[in-house]
């Protein structure tokens, strides 16, 4: 079936992709960025074919029982959910670029959003996960950890978003531990590799936060349910830097005056012209980072009595 997803996302994102230009449904670039304004005009929002196409084989093969049980669906639910709010500031941006108006969800928009969504996934994964999350924390403290842990690994995957085939490796190689155990990461991996072939750089198709929210719900789901939530920040040492030094960044600006990065995410700083380094070293790089990060948690799992 992974055969299947990923010819299918391939066929989707490509004919997005012709929709997309046909309509105009191009991306914005920022002026105060890096070198980036020849893709002015790239279509956005391609995160939305690969999760229908995920979608589309996980859910017959779900209900004849061929893609895993309860922790599956709840994987699942838990991905169109956070790709449903993607999905609206994606929708956002594309019609403010077409007919003005509102140009994406604000922050206190978004955030109680995913924390509904979030409460929803924790309060049925806390009694289906592979291990104790934290000694005595108790039910209550399990769904709280758990909610956290959703929502922010679903930004922290979003900021890692910006440059052409940089989120979609990083998930790959993330989630290449989880691939025996979990069909929907399995699926999405199928699908990212679909997609890459035209956000490779130079990218046909940008993302969008549809595809961002997704992958950050299914990475969380899958490391809570089947291996250790402890071990997602060690795969997802990229995702959890570039959100990190948004954090820095807004912090040190708002109480310094100052800024510590040329730019943030910490993807752009590494870019900028002061620090030289092209979009493709960037992004490889940062792969081979995530493979050496997730290399050493598939080194713990494999090191389980």
């Amino acid at each position: 079936m992974m055969v299947v997803t990923a010819l299918l996302s391939w066929f989707l994102v490509g004919l997005f992709i012709r929709v997309s230009k046909a309509r105009g449904w191009g991306q914005p670039i920022r002026k105060d960025g890096p070198a980036h304004q020849q893709k002015e005009g790239t279509p956005t929002a391609g995160g939305v074919p690969f999760v229908l196409a995920m979608a589309a084989v996980f859910f017959p093969l779900y209900f004849t029982g061929h893609a895993g049980g309860p922790r599956e669906l709840l994987i699942m639910v838990a991905a169109l959910g956070m790709g449903l709010i993607g999905g609206v500031d994606d929708l956002l941006k594309i019609r403010s670029r077409m007919v003005g108006g509102k140009k994406e969800l604000l922050a206190r928009e978004k955030f109680p959003l995913q924390i509904i969504v979030a409460l929803a996934f924790a309060y049925f994964a806390a009694p289906l996960a592979s291990h104790e999350l934290v000694p005595g924390l108790g039910p209550v403290g399990d769904v709280i950890l758990l909610t956290l842990v959703l929502v922010g690994s679903v930004n922290a995957f979003n900021f890692t978003d910006g440059l052409d085939g940089l989120l979609g490796g990083v998930a790959i190689i993330v989630l290449l531990p989880l691939l025996a155990l979990s069909p929907v990461s399995a699926l999405l991996v199928a699908a990212l590799l679909g997609f890459l072939w035209f956000n490779a750089h130079p990218a046909r198709v940008f993302m969008g936060d549809m595809g961002s929210h997704a992958i950050g719900a299914i990475a969380a789901g899958a490391y809570v349910l089947y291996a250790d939530v402890w071990l997602l920040p060690i795969a997802a040492i990229i995702p959890v830097v570039a959100v990190l030094s948004v954090v820095i960044q807004v912090a040190s600006f708002r109480l310094r005056g100052k800024r510590v990065f040329k730019m943030s995410p910490i993807q752009h700083h590494f870019e900028h012209k002061d620090i030289g380094w092209p979009e493709t070293h960037v992004t490889v790089r940062f792969w081979m980072v995530s493979a050496v990060a997730t290399a050493l948690v598939w080194w713990l799992l494999g090191g389980r009595p």
